[in-house]
This record gives C-alpha cells, sequence and structure tokens, in this order.
C-alpha cells in the first residue's frame, strides 16, 4: 500500500497556517513547510511565520533550518523533505506539506531538478559574460553547442539562457540530451500517493487580507526585523532579500523609498505574487479542486467531493 502525503497549497494570505494545523491535529499529522522563506531564521513577520504558539501545537519541519546568507535551493530542500516525510511516516504519523512555493511544491508531484551540478567557476564566467557581452553573446554560444537547435528555450529570459549555458558547459552534452535525461527521471517522491487540496478566496476578501497582513506586520516591527536581518547579511541571499515585505523594506531603510509609500508598495506586490501564484498552480500542478478557505472544514479538506 502506497504511504501518502497531503499537500495543502493555495496564495499568499489565503489561510493555510490555521486550517493546516487544525487537520494536522485531528489527523494525527506533523507539518513540513514547503515554503522557501520559512527555511530562514530571524525571517518571522515579513513571511507570517507560524508563532511560537503555532509551531507548538504541532510539529513542524523545515522551518528555521536556515541563517539568513545560507541559500536554499530545491536539490537541497527536497533532500531535507525526502527524510522528514521518512522519519514522520515511520513513526506512524501521517504527513502534511504545506506551502505555496514554485519549484518546491511542484517536487512532490514531478522532477524539478536535473542534478546537474554547475561549478562556481563556470558560473562566474558566464555571468561575467552575460554581464560583459550581453544575452546576445550567451544565446550565440548556446547555437553553436546545439546545432540542432534550443527547442523550446526562452531565450528573451537572461536567467534562463544562462543556466542552459552553463548545464551544457558542465556537461558537455547538448540541451535536447539533457531535457530527454530529465524527462526520464522519476518524481522525488513517486513512492508516495500525493493527495492534493488548494484553498481559494474571493478576490475581494483576499485582497483585504493582504492589506491587513501588511498592516499587521509593520505594526509588530517588520522595520526593526528587517534591519536586524541586514546586519546579520541578509543582501548576501538574495532570495532571501529580494522577498516581498524584505525588499520593500530595505528600500526604505536605504532611502529609496518613502515610509509613507512602504505599506502600499508590499501590499502591490503580494498583489502581483499571488497572480503567479494562482496561474502556477493551474498549469504546473496536477489537476486539482480549489476549496472556500472561507467555508471549507479541516476535515473536508482531502474528501473529494461527490
Amino acid at each position: 500500500m502506497a504511504r501518502v502525503i497531503h499537500v495543502l497549497t493555495g496564495c499568499t494570505a489565503v489561510g493555510k497556517t490555521e486550517l493546516a494545523l487544525r487537520w494536522a491535529e485531528a489527523n494525527n499529522a506533523e507539518i513540513v513547510s514547503c515554503d522557501s522563506l520559512l527555511f530562514y531564521r530571524g525571517m518571522d513577520l515579513g513571511t507570517a511565520k507560524p508563532t511560537r504558539a503555532e509551531l507548538a501545537r504541532v510539529p513542524h519541519h523545515l522551518v528555521d533550518v536556515r541563517a539568513v546568507t545560507e541559500p536554499m535551493d530545491v536539490t537541497q530542500y527536497i533532500t531535507r523533505a525526502r527524510a522528514a516525510v521518512a522519519d514522520i511516516q515511520a513513526r506512524g504519523r501521517a504527513v502534511l506539506v504545506t506551502g505555496g512555493s514554485g519549484f518546491y511544491l511542484k517536487s512532490f508531484f514531478a522532477p524539478v531538478a536535473d542534478g546537474v551540478e554547475v561549478g562556481a567557476e563556470i558560473r562566474a564566467a558566464v555571468r561575467a559574460r552575460l554581464d560583459g557581452a550581453g544575452l546576445g553573446a550567451l544565446v550565440a554560444e548556446l547555437r553553436r553547442l546545439n546545432p540542432a537547435g534550443l527547442g523550446a528555450l526562452d531565450v528573451q529570459n537572461p536567467r534562463r539562457v544562462a543556466r542552459a549555458l552553463e548545464r551544457c558547459l558542465a556537461t558537455g552534452r547538448p540541451l535536447a540530451a539533457l531535457q530527454a535525461e530529465f524527462a526520464a527521471q522519476r518524481a522525488p517522491f513517486a513512492d508516495c500517493e500525493v493527495r492534493l487540496c488548494e484553498l481559494g478566496r474571493d478576490q475581494d476578501e483576499l485582497e483585504r487580507r493582504i492589506a491587513a497582513r501588511v498592516e499587521a506586520m509593520l505594526s509588530a516591527g517588520l522595520v526593526a526585523e528587517v534591519r536586524g536581518l541586514v546586519a546579520l547579511g541578509l543582501k548576501e541571499n538574495p532570495s532571501a532579500a529580494r522577498a516581498i515585505g524584505y525588499r520593500e523594506t530595505v528600500e526604505f531603510l536605504e532611502g529609496r523609498l518613502p515610509e509613507s509609500e512602504l505599506a502600499a508598495m508590499i501590499a502591490q506586490n503580494t498583489r502581483q505574487l499571488v497572480r503567479k501564484q494562482r496561474t502556477w498552480f493551474k498549469t504546473q500542478l496536477p489537476p486539482h479542486a480549489v476549496a472556500d478557505a472561507a467555508s471549507v472544514g479541516a476535515g473536508d479538506l482531502f474528501v473529494p467531493p461527490v
């Protein structure tokens, strides 16, 4: 009989935390975080990290496991998440994965990492060429290394072009071969049955929740939190420093954003993130139903509709 993983997702501010806690309490479960910012110690207010009281209600995994200067990538996440899932299941408890962070979430349903290791020297060389010669030079080099073509690669996207070139240089193989090898991989959790539930909420209500959440973060001391994290090296980790709530506060602290505009800018960027998350859930996850967070009970989260 397949081991089961329950996955509860939904966009920012939809209300995942409380429903996840209730479901976990009712089902003898432990929670594995799938939020790319909850990894970092000290990033509490801007991430709406569960409070100490909430964390005490149910055992949580992959929360506060990194300093803000230590980036986490999806390969490291998969290794840690697989270990956490195995540990929880070995103790006879249920697993509830909760969060909504792109590739981390998708890793429960499909392959997301090709396993190619790119050395720092190659990364630095590609970065220097991009900065010095521009995107066109990277695309031209990729075409030289891939005479059969670049497939569906978005050649207008510097990050994707750079990553593709890094992988070709690191392996000496064309993109088509790397993509074929990637497609043949098993999903990291293919040995488990994964049950998915997405939470949704009325747009107007969600926007009110976003506004209230931003005000609460600022009132609770977000500016002081970010000031302290900057002193600890937040800006050494671009993924963390660019996170919504943090990048705007850094701009304010550095005099590039008026304090009077801080809350509005965080709320605006959060709404943009929500739109991207909804598109991601529709296009990158298996077909699934969306439950109304305002009315669904914890006991109904993974019950298929009649």
